[in-house]
């Protein structure tokens, strides 16, 4: 699974995920969005949950925009490929820990290569970082749940059940 990253440079470079995966060869950064590659871009803004089934029509290839959030306007996703939105996942990075949906790249990327059956991928990608393995502890179950669904429809049925346990609380 490759993986590509538009970086627009607005965070803190010293916690940014995407330099470190950069720096230890683990992504392909890009300061062009004419560059970047054509594959399954993960945009909170997409209208369809990302489901195992979009890793054919990603052809391999994932994409990350690296922002601030406050900058992550729908805008700001005008890349070429197939737009999904990563169903509910909560963060493990220290800046966002147990937030839902607030994840930095590094957590979109290797949730998106667990949804696709890549966990050994996934793993690799958040190695560089002390809390990295504790994103996958913290969503093992509906990551593997996501992983098991059929399409987008099945997905956004069980991000239901895990958004109304949060409501609930």
């Amino acid at each position: 699974m490759e993986c590509h990253v538009y970086y627009e440079g607005d965070d803190d470079p010293e916690k940014c995920t995407a330099r470190r995966l950069e720096k230890f060869d683990k992504a392909t950064l890009y300061r062009s969005m004419g560059q970047v590659p054509y594959g399954v871009v993960l945009n909170p803004h997409a209208e369809r949950a990302l489901s195992p089934a979009d890793l054919e029509a990603g052809l391999g290839t994932l994409v990350a925009l690296d922002c601030s959030w406050e900058s992550a306007e729908e805008a700001s996703f005008q890349m070429r490929g197939v737009h999904r939105a990563l169903p509910f996942l909560v963060a493990a990075n220290p800046i966002n820990y147990g937030r839902p949906f607030r994840l930095t790249t590094v957590e979109a990327l290797a949730g998106a290569c667990c949804i696709f059956d890549e966990r050994e991928r996934a793993a690799d990608l958040l190695e560089p970082f002390r809390w990295g393995e504790t994103f996958l502890t913290l969503n093992e179950e509906p990551l593997r749940r996501y992983s098991e669904c059929a399409d987008s429809s099945e997905v956004v049925a069980v991000q239901e059940e895990y958004l109304a346990d949060e409501d609930a609380e």
